[in-house]
């Protein structure tokens, strides 16, 4: 019998820290297979798609798109060459949507703000120990900080996948909302990794921890492991952004990144976005994309000819 009154004793003390988090989970349909998703994709990709493949969306996806350069050989000089292009571009096609952003690693924020000369294009930074998110907490938020301070204006932040797949919910909430207020002001994107999560239920869990935990933007992946991005993935978070729009009223971004190959991947995320969101996420605030070989090919296919650009 104490060994029973033990236990309960033990329950009851868990259940307020457990409670919150599976209060805010429990308003959100978390019982997605992995088999309905694919159809649903399916149809989309059939019957949708072609709807959207004209000028003007490929335009509009020029405007979306997060130029992005992470590779170990990049340099200040590199980095000043790549940022050079972006102004360069605005002055050579005056007509066209400049890119959204130009992501990069922290200890390069400084050189793009100082070379940037384009209005309206974020300088955005991936923080916290990008790509496998296995530092110290305090790390990521110091490296965040800096980051801020060096001129970024957005954040990307990779979830606690390994805290996460063991269910340790309340750390991965904890280090979000930690590295937001390492943010400032700023927009803040966590990406999830979606390769590693495998299942529709598990993406559309982490998608609605995040934004709970005060995402700005939810984004696929790193695009440093495989899977990256999967139309699939991006369907069950664009599913879960509009359930927490429907219920808190608060609009969360959505983007892919990793994978993303050619002009048809894009006009499918488009789509995705379009068919699930709706209108009211067609815009390069709320709809982004991660590349940089698709910023060429978008461009040679909105000027007619082959370029390589950037």
């Amino acid at each position: 019998m104490a060994e029973h009154n033990h236990e309960h004793e033990h329950h009851h003390h868990e259940m307020p820290q457990k409670s919150r988090i599976e209060e805010a989970l429990s308003k959100y349909n978390l019982e997605i297979s992995d088999e309905e998703v694919r159809e649903a994709v399916k149809i989309i990709i059939a019957e949708k798609v072609h709807e959207n493949d004209n000028l003007e969306t490929k335009k509009f996806l020029m405007g979306s798109v997060e130029l992005t350069t992470l590779k170990t050989t990049d340099s200040d000089e590199s980095v000043m060459a790549f940022t050079e292009r972006v102004n360069q571009f605005d002055e050579q096609y005056p007509d066209l949507p400049h890119v959204a952003t130009i992501c990069v690693y922290p200890r390069f924020a400084k050189i793009v703000s100082e070379t940037l000369e384009v209005d309206g294009v974020e300088i955005a930074c991936v923080s916290g120990s990008f790509p496998s998110s296995q530092a110290l907490i305090e790390v990521k938020t110091i490296e965040t900080g800096l980051a801020v301070k060096d001129g970024a204006t957005e954040i990307d932040m990779v979830l606690s996948v390994g805290a996460f797949l063991s269910g340790d919910y309340e750390t991965v909430i904890d280090e979000i909302q930690q590295m937001k207020e390492a943010c400032g002001d700023k927009k803040m994107k966590v990406i999830l990794e979606t390769g590693c999560l495998k299942t529709a239920a598990n993406i559309k869990t982490a998608s609605i921890l995040s934004m709970y935990a005060g995402a700005d933007y939810i984004k696929t992946s790193t695009g440093k492991l495989e899977p990256a991005a999967t139309p699939e993935a991006a369907y069950v978070m664009c599913q879960a952004i509009k359930e927490y729009y429907d219920e808190t009223g608060i609009q969360i971004g959505f983007k892919p990144a990793g994978g993303l190959n050619s002009v048809m991947d894009a006009l499918i995320y488009y789509t995705i976005v379009k068919e699930v969101l709706g209108e009211k996420w067609l815009t390069n605030q709320w709809f982004r994309m991660g590349t940089s070989r698709l910023a060429n090919m978008l461009l040679s296919e909105v000027i007619g000819e082959e370029t390589k650009f950037f």
